[in-house]
């Protein structure tokens, strides 16, 4: 007859004392902590809910009068007999102009990060990292004010050397040679404002890598950077991404430094250095104080659009965040 040997199971966790609850030691303090910080959860929540049905409500007022296609007419002409408006150029404008600011800060920004937090000695890295963290408090109106001053001027000569050698590439071609207030320039001023905080954030990020791990690579025989594309970038590839989406954020919702450099019209162009264009901040702020009621309305159901679109954003990028997390916990 075979012999059973018993199977020895860890013992069972300590049963919290009766009447107190596992994550909470039952003192005032710590139930005074738990409800002010459930109850700023639920506030938050509420707040958005009501922001989103103010806006709902507005948008919808406006559609009901609008005589075109609110999601593909180009015009915005709310006070006319019949009114029209639309975003199809003000969506167009936010994206695109959000795109070339996020592909001209993140790597220098995640470049600037690397080298405070890992190659730059002490005595430059603390001044540094303080002049980052002092630009990422600029406000927006003073980027927006160089913009218009320094920045549009000397970008002429490269919207004129980019027309004539990169202009086969359809995007440089300068159809409408002008002051070069365009989309190019929208999205360098955009990445300029919004480097600093993808800096700031990726270096703290950079900052938090295990030192055993890198000390672990260069026990190893490991270079500087191959223990940076090793052991930093993996760690903090989430905290890169967080960092990305709030520029984004900031790219996306834009009002003072784009309405200073922009001089918006109302149509669609590939070619990123003819002057024009629109994004749905600036347009709220040139047309709000003339605007009649329904053009309010109006400027609002733009408002709607671009609060979801910052949403679907931000959702986006903690979904990636997640899936990151379970993939590294899987291969863990």
């Amino acid at each position: 007859m075979a012999s059973t040997t018993p199977i020895d199971t860890p013992p069972a966790p300590p049963a919290p004392p009766a009447g107190r609850s596992s994550s909470s030691t039952g003192r005032a303090g710590d139930k005074i902590f738990a409800g002010l910080s459930s109850g700023s959860g639920i506030l938050l929540l509420v707040i958005m809910a009501s922001i989103a049905g103010f806006l709902t409500y507005r948008a919808a007022n406006a559609i009901s009068q609008d005589h075109g296609n609110f999601l593909t007419t180009f015009d915005w002409n709310p006070s006319g007999n019949p009114p029209v408006f639309g975003i199809a150029v003000l969506l167009f404008g936010t994206v695109v102009s959000s795109i070339i600011a996020m592909v001209i800060a993140v790597p220098i920004a995640v470049g600037i990060a690397l080298f405070i937090s890992h190659y730059a000695p002490r005595r430059l890295a603390a001044p540094l990292a303080y002049v980052v963290d002092l630009l990422a408090a600029v406000p927006s109106i003073i980027y927006g004010i160089w913009g218009a001053l320094v920045l549009v001027p000397y970008l002429g000569g490269l919207n004129i050397w980019l027309d004539q050698y990169f202009s086969w590439t359809y995007i440089f071609d300068q159809t409408q040679p002008g002051v070069a207030r365009n989309m190019l320039t929208v999205g360098i001023l955009l990445a300029i404002m919004i480097l600093p905080i993808v800096t700031s954030v990726s270096r703290e990020v950079f900052l938090q890598v295990p030192r055993m791990n890198e000390e672990a690579a260069l026990a190893l025989g490991a270079t500087r950077w191959e223990v940076i594309r090793l052991s930093v970038l993996p760690f903090g590839r989430s905290g890169v991404i967080s960092a990305s989406m709030l520029g984004l954020g900031r790219a996306l919702g834009e009002t003072m430094a784009v309405a200073t450099v922009l001089s918006p019209n109302y149509l669609i162009s590939l070619h990123l250095l003819d002057p024009g264009g629109g994004t749905f901040a600036q347009n709220i702020a040139a047309k709000f104080d003339e605007a009649n009621p329904l053009g309010r309305d109006a400027l609002i159901a733009s408002g709607l659009v671009l609060f979801i679109l910052t949403l679907l954003v931000n959702s986006a990028a903690r979904l990636i965040i997640a899936r990151r997390k379970e993939y590294s916990g899987a291969n863990a």
